[in-house]
């Protein structure tokens, strides 16, 4: 080798070392900082195509990464199903229609759909009732001797992950996933609020549900509520704590549906009813059976499927808005996939959790780094590395065949969903695509900035921070703007 190359070649080692030392110093300066006295924190920053770091600090602690576990559940999910798989839903009839009478039940079969009927997928999530009610419609039916009966079975009951903290149970953003949903899992509730210090009036709740409601809210001159809506899952009882805006004629405040399945088979039962179709017997689910042990139904005959939007389009909603049930609901979908073994007991979180690890473990990614509870991060047990989510992103970058597709389901920081405001009107606005994770004491980033013609995977955790989420917010980008500066 010649002297000239033995020099350029030292050069490059020099300088990556130095880069190195500068990445080391810049964690260290920054950990300096207010508020991080008792914190954790792990970032790594690599070139995809090289696999060279670039800057890293502590990437491999083991952090709780909020949200940012989603990168890892929508990437799975993607690799195993596809851009374009669609969720079914099926609706069946057992027994025998004659003289316009069906000597039987109306079941609804469920595939884990997460999207039915979904706000974030209006107006197309709105028609399946309508085309439900068609379909029985155009069989002649006016009369069901049975029930409507929703069948939820193709996931267990365990709805929310036993992990989660007694806050979010109850919540709009706890909801739980099951084997049917409907409506995101959530209804709204719309009080009338009076001078602080007094109790606000429950108005109205939508959908209609007939819950119990225990109101322990007081108003307050606040602009924005600070409240809870606790309950537990199959519980009619949610429980309203803490300050909501004085003086609101309709207020709303938002929790989760306490069992979807059986609410839907009200609805349809409630649709088909304004139809003039009656139907003899109450609606019912899977559960109830299940309980009693009397879970015995008779050959089915289809009616009609409807099926969910794109996995792609599930996917990008998941990451732009951060939904927990859809996240949730797709770790549990690929869990299908999991065959126990004989006299096994593992539930369909649990199920999902092994598939992914599986799937990653044989692509070369140390899944010893990984802790996981959920497909959503709503848990703290959630453990993660920095250097396992970069490894992640970058195989999704280089590897996939879904690379442009997932990258398009990540939100452009300063522009879009959950991060339209971080960034904001920086260099980097428009050339990072980031996933957001936040919970008290929590922030996390994942995801790719692209500068001068290349791509790099970048990783922010930070956890057990004091101080507000908004002054971590600002410190993060202060600390990418500076890393990147030299890229």
């Amino acid at each position: 080798m010649s002297r000239n190359k033995i020099f350029i070649l030292t050069l490059l080692l020099l300088s990556r070392v130095f880069v190195l030392a500068q990445g080391a110093q810049i964690g260290k300066n920054w950990m300096a900082g207010k508020g991080m006295k008792h914190a954790s924190v792990g970032y790594l920053i690599k070139e995809v195509h090289s696999q060279e770091t670039l800057y890293s600090y502590q990437p491999d602690m083991q952090l709780t990464p909020a949200s940012v576990l989603k990168v890892l559940t929508t990437a799975t999910t993607l690799e195993l199903l596809g851009e374009d798989y669609r969720y079914p839903t099926t609706l069946l009839y057992d027994g025998s229609i004659q003289d316009s009478i069906l000597h039987g039940n109306i079941y609804i079969k469920g595939h884990g759909d997460p999207t039915l009927g979904s706000a974030y997928f209006a107006p197309e999530s709105e028609r399946f009732i309508r085309q439900w009610v068609d379909g029985i419609r155009r069989l002649g039916i006016r009369e069901v001797t049975g029930a409507v009966i929703a069948d939820e079975s193709i996931f267990d009951t365990e709805g929310i992950s036993m992990k989660w903290v007694r806050e979010d149970l109850g919540s709009y953003y706890g909801a739980g996933s099951y084997g049917l949903n409907v409506f995101d899992n959530r209804f709204s509730l719309y009080l009338r609020s009076g001078a602080p210090g007094t109790r606000p009036e429950v108005v109205d709740c939508s959908p209609e549900l007939p819950l119990k409601v225990h109101n322990y809210l007081r108003a307050k001159q606040v602009k924005t509520d600070s409240s809870y809506v606790v309950g537990m899952p199959f519980s009619e009882e949610r429980f309203l704590y803490g300050v909501v805006p004085a003086y609101q004629k309709r207020y709303r405040l938002r929790g989760d549906i306490p069992e979807p399945a059986l609410f839907l088979a009200h609805y349809l039962q409630k649709s088909l009813e304004e139809e003039g179709i009656h139907i003899e017997k109450p609606a019912a689910c899977y559960r109830q059976f299940m309980e009693r042990g009397d879970w015995h139904p008779a050959p089915q005959t289809e009616i009609l499927t409807t099926y969910s939007p794109s996995l792609l389009k599930i996917i990008e909603k998941t990451n732009h808005v951060s939904h927990n049930l859809f996240a949730d609901a797709l770790l549990k979908t690929i869990g299908l996939r999991y065959r126990p073994k004989p006299h096994e007991v593992i539930s369909s979180f649990e199920r999902g959790v092994q598939v992914l690890k599986n799937y990653w473990k044989q692509k070369g990614l140390d899944v010893s780094a990984l802790r996981m509870t959920d497909g959503s991060g709503l848990s703290p047990a959630n453990k993660v590395t920095p250097r396992f989510m970069a490894d992640l992103l970058d195989y999704m970058a280089v590897e996939s065949k879904h690379a442009a597709a997932f990258r398009s389901t990540l939100p452009m920081a300063g522009q879009e969903g959950s991060v339209r405001n971080f960034l904001k009107d920086t260099s980097l606005m428009g050339k990072a695509w980031l996933k957001s994770g936040s919970m008290s004491g929590v922030r996390c980033y994942a995801g790719y900035i692209q500068k001068n013609g290349k791509w790099y995977s970048v990783v922010l955790f930070a956890n057990n921070f004091s101080g507000s989420t908004w002054l971590m917010n600002h410190r993060f980008e202060k600390l990418l703007l500076e890393i990147t500066s030299s890229l």
